[in-house]
């Protein structure tokens, strides 16, 4: 690295007009300067204009204010000596591998010869490991092969700097990681300057020499910049037991708690909940409803060797094999593994909407064979009515278990759960109007609405950002919290588990896929983010959750990647 910045942003500005001519003020006096073969990660909350930042320093969007200069002078316009991998895969699918990447080539390399371009095509695409696919086209690529194109694409520009628009935001956690490692391997090897825009702390800290956080929309500014002096090579398990690991990740959480502290992700509710109990839509025999005694505590919900095959043209595939848990009444499981293991697979059988191919699920002692509202699931995408508002949505629910309650009673027990997932101020608003975040947030109300026996949660937050993320895992604590309704959450995130299970439950890689580990969480309740982050008995658990899925970090879905 030299002390003269290759790149600095001076007072950049950038306004967006609306078609009601709302003027926007999306980044308002961003200073930053990049030394030349620094990496730079740029963290930020979403719509926080990380995007419009990095499409101005390449040159496709012009600031309202203030300069970028690269090595001193004034960019105009995109050019070669910045190479842009946006989040989504710009592909031409007519395409191979080889013909992608050789357009760029063609594009900026006009002055060599076709056995140079050539030659760069061949080392930039075995650089981003993919020599084996040349010819395949993207229609026959995984997710994380096609951006290894992109960047492959980008590299072969032979900018001087390399930016990255959150291309891993799309990915699968075992791609992603794996596509990590790539994005370290090029740096080592290219040694070039790279900006890499993300959400993700530890994916900052894993890459990165400085982590700049971009304070929240709207008005973005460069807020706080960190160091990373942590040895290079990181390795993600041995960096979970470094002390300056925990210290840094923990300043860099702290700070972006502060920077939201703004609207609370919860809210208290001024409507009490009406003392009423939802109709059983599936009641057990009358001859069984007599005999019993009391209320099932233990063995609340009963996974007992439980299979699914599924039929395919080579014959059938066993997905989820011996699967057996018990869990009490008002415990929280998270179920976590790779892509592919099995896991969504389990939930839904759960839920009654995938037919079981062998063994059983007995909840509260009834056998599940059937999807009902004594079963809520909250899906990776918001499934709402898009016509309807954020009240009616959840009244759908509430209105067919709660029939027998009066129209008052049915829509404070609405008003209740909406309160409490933050969204007091937007019941009259349209899904359609909400953000991705905001209509999760109406899902999670829905779901316990429902008084359900059961809650699945299939990587509910699995599509928004790190930071909006942390927002609804709050929000969810804090329902569950006051409900104590039984459980399972399928995800891919090692923190998000700890932090909302008693158990984690860990599966082996599929097919023919089966619990591997069971890790009970002993820590108190209610929990807190920042106080975990303080208790050695958190970085512990995510240790040998860490361990375990570096067990089974191979087979065909690291392949692949």
């Amino acid at each position: 690295m030299t002390d003269q910045p290759i790149l600095s942003l001076r007072g950049l500005a950038k306004s967006y007009t609306g078609k009601s001519g709302a003027v926007t003020e999306v980044l308002a006096g961003v200073d930053l300067d990049v030394a030349e073969g620094e990496f730079v990660a740029i963290l930020g909350f979403s719509g926080a204009g990380k995007t419009t930042l990095i499409s101005a320093i390449a040159g496709l969007v012009e600031p309202d204010a203030g300069e970028i200069l690269l090595r001193g002078k004034p960019i105009k316009g995109p050019d070669k000596d910045r190479g842009l991998v946006f989040q989504s895969y710009s592909l031409f699918p007519w395409l191979t591998v080889e013909a992608n990447v050789a357009l760029a080539v063609d594009a900026v390399h006009k002055d060599r010869s076709k056995a140079e371009r050539a030659a760069l095509v061949k080392q930039k695409v075995e650089l981003v490991g993919l020599a084996h696919a040349v010819q395949r086209k993207p229609a026959q690529l995984s997710g994380g092969m096609r951006q290894r194109v992109a960047v492959a694409r980008a590299l072969a520009m032979e900018p001087e700097i390399l930016l990255l628009d959150e291309p891993l935001s799309a990915l699968d956690a075992l791609t992603r990681a794996k596509l990590q490692d790539e994005i370290e391997r090029i740096r080592k090897e290219e040694k070039r300057t790279i900006i890499l825009v993300t959400n993700d702390v530890d994916e900052a800290l894993l890459l990165a020499d400085r982590v700049a956080v971009l304070t929240p929309a709207p008005a973005a500014r460069i807020g706080q910049t960190f160091t990373v002096s942590i040895p290079r090579p990181r390795d993600r398990e041995a960096m979970n037991e470094d002390a300056a690991f925990q210290h840094l990740r923990k300043q860099i959480v702290d700070y972006l708690g502060v920077l939201n502290s703004g609207p609370a992700s919860g809210g208290d509710s001024s409507v009490p909940l009406p003392n009423v109990t939802p109709l059983d839509l599936a009641p057990p025999p009358q001859a069984y409803r007599e005999a019993a005694q009391s209320a099932v505590e233990n063995r609340y919900l009963e996974f007992f060797k439980l299979r699914k095959v599924y039929p395919t043209p080579t014959g059938p595939l066993t997905v989820v094999e011996d699967f057996d848990l018990l869990m009490d009444k008002g415990e929280f499981v998270s179920l976590i593994g790779h892509s592919g293991c099995g896991k969504s697979t389990v939930l839904t059988m759960a839920a009654g909407l995938n037919a079981i191919s062998g063994g059983g699920i007995v909840l509260d002692n009834r056998e599940i064979d059937i999807a009902g509202p004594d079963k809520a699931v909250v899906f990776q995408a918001p499934s709402l009515m898009p016509w309807l508002t954020a009240r009616q949505n959840v009244a759908l629910g509430v209105e067919r278990v709660y029939p027998h309650a009066s129209k008052g009673e049915r829509r404070d027990i609405v008003d209740y759960y909406l309160d409490r997932v933050g969204l007091g101020d937007a019941k009259e608003k349209l899904a359609a109007e909400m953000s991705n975040g905001m209509r999760q947030r109406v899902g999670i109300a829905r779901a316990f609405a429902l008084s359900p026996r059961l809650l699945l949660l299939d990587e509910p937050f699995g599509m928004l950002d790190s930071l909006t993320r942390w927002d609804l895992q709050d929000v969810l604590v804090e329902v569950w919290n006051r409900t104590k309704v039984t459980a399972i959450m399928v995800t891919h995130d090692v923190d998000e588990a700890i932090l909302l299970a008693d158990r984690v439950v860990m599966m082996t890689n599929g097919p023919n896929a089966t619990i591997g580990k069971v890790l009970k969480v002993d820590l108190p309740r209610p929990r807190d983010r920042k106080a975990l982050l303080e208790d050695p008995k958190f970085y512990q658990y995510r240790q040998e959750v860490l361990h375990f899925l570096s067990e089974y970090d191979h087979g065909p879905a690291a392949k692949a990647a």
